[in-house]
């Protein structure tokens, strides 16, 4: 039997990187956490973010997830270690994930301002590639906008146009999305960037480590997938929150392309 993987935001963002999982995986159990009662994790304090983490590991561990992906940049940037130590099974981050697979000296990085300000980005770029040169820009407006459902929103794209000023007044050539909110950003931010600049998702990296993992867990090789039967997603997600199921639910949709079945859980249970 394949291994459940757990992964955790915030809030909806990080169903960016559980679409991605289902889409690449389709054999695969998941186990998505939503900390909807603290959203946003980008303006809070570091040791706040890094209590949240443990809880919240602590939680998923005692779900007895096989694997877990860390699904939100800013507890990634601060609270690797802490995930580390608390799992008690494999961590796949997104930063360290994206760092390896980014060919570009030029990286720009929008985030939140807590992994901006963190340099997370900067040194596991520069562990990969240490000539490059990387300017990290924290975005604070993005995720209440986004989260709002409006992404033709004029004030939108008036933020997006101010962030993206200082990378390229830097001559970046690839901009990361350092959010795994930002995705739902990326029809916008390709119509205000020159054509040769690439978006990136860190997402996309993180899945694909996680395809070794999961074979090494009883899961199918992707090779493999001809001969195994499809269930659809809904069917083999577990989606809980911490704060309203309904609300998270309705707001889902346009993530994942289907109203899942959420639960509102208590993180502080460990059952």
């Amino acid at each position: 039997m394949s291994a459940l993987v757990g992964l955790f935001d915030s809030g909806l963002g990080g169903l960016t990187v559980l679409r991605r999982l289902q889409e690449r995986y389709p054999h695969s159990s998941c186990l998505y956490l939503g900390d909807t009662a603290r959203v946003p994790y980008g303006q809070r304090s570091v040791a706040d973010i890094r209590a949240i983490a443990a809880e919240v590991v602590m939680w998923l561990r005692h779900q007895q997830v096989g694997v877990l992906v860390m699904a939100c940049n800013t507890s990634n940037a601060l609270a690797l270690d802490v995930a580390v130590a608390e799992a008690g099974v494999p961590v796949v981050g997104l930063i360290d994930s994206v760092a390896a697979d980014l060919d570009s000296e030029r990286v720009g990085v929008l985030a939140t301002p807590a992994t901006a300000s963190s340099g997370a980005y900067r040194r596991a770029i520069h562990a990969c590639h240490p000539h490059a040169e990387v300017l990290e820009v924290g975005c604070p407006a993005f995720v209440p906008l986004i989260e709002t459902g409006d992404l033709q929103a004029p004030a939108l794209e008036a933020e997006a146009r101010a962030y993206l000023a200082p990378l390229l007044a830097a001559g970046v050539d690839t901009v990361v999305l350092g959010c795994t909110h930002y995705p739902m950003l990326r029809p916008l931010l390709t119509g205000l960037l020159p054509p040769h600049v690439r978006l990136v998702d860190p997402a996309a990296s993180a899945v694909r480590r996680l395809g070794p993992l999961l074979a090494s867990m009883g899961g199918v090789p992707e090779g493999e997938l001809s001969g195994v039967e499809v269930v659809h997603p809904a069917q083999r997600t577990r989606v809980c929150v911490s704060g309203c199921a309904d609300a998270f639910a309705d707001g889902a949709s346009r993530w994942l392309g289907y109203r899942p079945s959420v639960e509102r859980v208590d993180l502080r249970s460990v059952g």
